[in-house]
């Protein structure tokens, strides 16, 4: 029959080790330093819960980082191009809409496809689209646009159709090769009065022997 729990037997089921007390002095075996060796940084407390970006001390990277252009205020977001932000939908997620309603951002977002409207919405094109929709958004992926157009639906910028961009530099102008020439066969030779070479020889003779007198 086990001993009856008292008090004086308790004792843990796993033997418990004591953790190392360290800064207490020569007496406590651990030396004068207690493994934290000589002066500096990380003999001090809290050396170990450095913040993000710390360098020691030095200018961090993102100081010496040139910045970018524009507000930087999270108020003013979404200012510039480096602060917009766009929600993606794809074309698949439209197929459970049924034809009728123009699909406006304020519909996904009453879907649950986006989570409200505060940034532009783009649509992709991965999936596929069988149903003829009208969309409204602020930017389509070239995919996206043939797959809606090919259903028989139609597209809508809420901000207008982007302009394509202008390319930066000027095609160069492609320089005409001209085409090697052919050689000139015999009869062209022969009929070509500027050509260095004679004639047929056969005429020459034939003259020859009309001018020589008859016996």
């Amino acid at each position: 029959m086990p001993e009856k729990l008292n008090l004086s037997n308790l004792k843990p089921a796993q033997a418990r080790k004591d953790r190392k007390r360290v800064g207490r002095g020569l007496g406590s075996g651990k030396g004068r330093y207690s493994t934290r060796g000589l002066k500096g940084q990380k003999a001090r407390s809290g050396s170990h819960k450095m913040r993000a970006g710390f360098e020691g001390g030095q200018m961090p990277i993102y100081m010496r980082l040139g910045k970018q252009r524009g507000q930087y205020s999270k108020d003013a977001m979404p200012v510039g191009p480096h602060r917009t932000h766009t929600v993606a939908v794809n074309v698949r997620d439209l197929e459970r809409f049924d034809v009728g309603p123009e699909i406006t951002p304020e519909s996904l977002a009453a879907a649950g496809l986006i989570r409200n409207t505060k940034y532009d919405l783009k649509i992709l094109g991965h999936g596929e689209l069988t149903k003829k929709l009208a969309v409204s958004a602020h930017n389509f992926s070239k995919s996206a646009r043939e797959k809606i157009e090919q259903a028989g639906g139609s597209i809508i910028w809420l901000r207008g159709e982007p302009e394509p961009r202008k390319p930066k530099r000027r095609p160069r102008a492609a320089v005409p090769q001209a085409e090697p020439e052919a050689p000139e066969t015999e009869e062209e030779a022969a009929e070509d009065p500027t050509s260095d070479e004679p004639a047929n020889e056969e005429p020459e003779a034939s003259s020859a022997a009309e001018q020589a007198p008859e016996e």
